[in-house]
């Protein structure tokens, strides 16, 4: 397969007019003038970037990543196939160990056993039960609890060792020797957390190196009292941000992307109610009331979100970040973020050919999974 004539998005963050060749499952080879040989695509007018990575999604098309079922991955998968999203981190809630540890066990299957056609899952990322009942958020809080390195390990174990994010809050009592050893596993990020600027730097010496939805569920950013966010800009890797424009402000998602360059990760954060009409759905085993595309529970406590990466994508674009750095934020950020580099999210040879064609309204015209054409 041989996509001539498009722009072409660079893994150093910026366009330019190449064609690119696909053998198999895998891209051969990115450059000007590749001869044809076989079946072209005509790119012509169109952006050629990554298939979107959404680290962070609980679920999508009335279905739960905590479900604990094939079913329901494949449901969340397909779903996001079509609007883009190629990769994805299926993220779980705060829950019992065994619901945990069954969730876990069809990841591992369903990465082993992957539907063609479907986005791929790259690993779990384990959102509680170690944070804190003071920003529980849309967490339940019957089932937080201290940190349990052992209760981590097993269920990383369960799953193949696919934990790739594991969420916590740094000022729990013994979370400091939970982080040391956690983070020789997988990620560590801070999130649903009351920590304070001290703590937080702290928790990133012992080894965290990420932050969760950044603003939500933490304390703000003050000019005497730094907190996370604070902490976050010296210290973190890479930071989550939703940009629904609904859990944060488009001027703050603008002022983000000066504060962290080359750092974030755009996420969607989306529930089982994404892709669906209003109505009442459910959440880490709490009820989650939709209306105009708002998840709230019956507090008004925000729930998740209901758009895709890729509406994110869109109105990111539309609140005035520009095009390449909300692209680097959904592709090649992510993947990085978890070990992912070279492998997917980003074109070049030997990477995944997980590709989207894109008009420029940014909506996919064609969508390349694994090598094969989607439907």
């Amino acid at each position: 397969m041989l996509i001539k004539n498009g722009l072409v998005f660079f893994k150093e963050g910026c366009f330019r007019r190449a064609d690119v060749k696909v053998v198999e499952n895998k891209i051969a080879s990115v450059a000007e003038g590749i001869p044809d040989d076989g079946e072209v695509i005509d790119a012509e007018n169109m952006y050629v970037v990554p298939g979107f990575v959404d680290l962070h999604i609980h679920g999508a098309a009335g279905s739960d990543c905590c479900d604990g079922s094939a079913a329901a991955l494949d449901v969340i998968s397909g779903y996001l196939a079509r609007q883009g999203v190629t990769s994805f981190c299926a993220a779980t809630m705060s829950f019992d160990e065994r619901t945990l540890t069954r969730a876990a066990e069809c990841v591992k299957e369903r990465i082993r056993n992957a539907p063609a056609g479907h986005a791929g899952i790259r690993g779990i990322n384990m959102e509680g039960p170690f944070i804190s009942p003071g920003k529980a958020g849309a967490q339940n809080p019957k089932y937080i609890i201290r940190p349990d390195y052992d209760m981590f390990h097993r269920i990383n174990t369960a799953s193949g060792n696919k934990i790739r994010i594991v969420d916590v809050a740094p000022e729990i009592d013994g979370m400091e020797d939970f982080i040391k050893k956690a983070s020789r596993e997988c990620v560590v990020s801070i999130a649903h957390t009351t920590a304070d600027y001290l703590t937080c730097l702290k928790a990133f010496g012992n080894g965290a190196s990420h932050v969760t939805h950044l603003y939500n569920a933490m304390p703000p950013f003050l000019h005497r009292e730094p907190g996370v966010i604070g902490a976050a800009m010296e210290k973190a890797k890479y930071v989550e941000l939703i940009c629904d424009g609904v859990h944060v402000h488009p001027s703050v998602i603008r002022a983000t992307f000066r504060l962290f360059p080359e750092r974030i990760c755009l996420i969607s954060d989306s529930m089982k109610a994404c892709g669906l009409a209003d109505g009442e759905y459910s959440l880490g085993g709490q009820p989650v009331f939709v209306k105009n595309g708002l998840a709230t529970h019956k507090n008004g406590t925000l729930a998740g979100s209901t758009v895709s990466l890729a509406e994110c994508v869109r109105r990111a674009v539309g609140f005035g970040v520009t095009l390449e750095e909300v692209l680097k934020a959904a592709t090649i950020n992510p993947a990085r973020a978890i070990g992912g580099e070279g492998t997917f999210g980003s074109i070049e040879c030997g990477a995944e050919a997980d590709l989207l064609l894109l008009d420029h309204k940014l909506v996919p015209q064609t969508i390349i999974i694994n090598g094969a054409i989607l439907d």
